[in-house]
């Protein structure tokens, strides 16, 4: 399946398929069709939302660093899986413990974000704050409210930066998920 970084060959694409049709169409014109099917006003302003959403390429003396991978101290296995699991919707990817009746530490993930969840003591405090970039927000607060989880209703707040969902697990830890505004002009 196709996605945004597609663009240019999905541009081609839809000029070689009209083409077929006998409708002409320059490169220019197919770029700005593409854009405007993803909900972008022009080819300029997507093409910078895609160089924003490419990888950079680390120079040959720079040592690549990845993405942090956020701890949450949290205190009930159950509560926990239904947060994330249930209301959240994280897979849990791999969970670990020394032996019966001692603490866990598992990873979850959704949409290549991913996140550690420790019940050990050391492991982090409760009430830490993580702040996700994110796609796609408005879909997100609609599933997340159409899902009536008894314990919070998360709202749907513009902040200067962008849209943005907060919501607090079980423990006192807050995820914001903030879809960034590209600032025309």
């Amino acid at each position: 399946m196709r996605d945004f970084r597609d663009a240019k060959l999905m541009a081609k694409s839809l000029r070689e398929a009209l083409a077929e049709r006998k409708v002409d169409l320059t490169h220019g014109q197919a770029l700005e069709l593409v854009a405007a099917q993803f909900g972008y006003d022009g080819w300029n302003v997507f093409a910078a939302r895609i160089a924003a959403a490419e990888p950079q390429q680390a120079k040959p003396d720079e040592v690549p660093i990845q993405p942090a991978i956020p701890i949450f101290r949290i205190f009930s296995v159950d509560k926990a899986m239904e947060f994330y699991r249930g209301f959240l919707g994280f897979n849990v990817d791999w969970e670990h413990s020394f032996g019966e009746n001692f603490p866990l530490y598992c990873q979850i993930s959704r949409s290549g974000m991913l996140m550690h969840l420790s019940e050990h003591s050391g492991d982090a405090s409760p009430g830490a704050r993580v702040f996700v970039p994110m796609r796609g927000i408005r879909a997100f607060h609609a599933e997340l409210t159409g899902k009536n989880y008894a314990y919070m209703r998360p709202g749907l707040k513009q902040a200067d930066w962008g849209l943005e969902v907060t919501v607090t697990d079980p423990f006192s830890n807050r995820i914001t998920f903030c879809e960034r505004e590209i600032k025309q002009g």
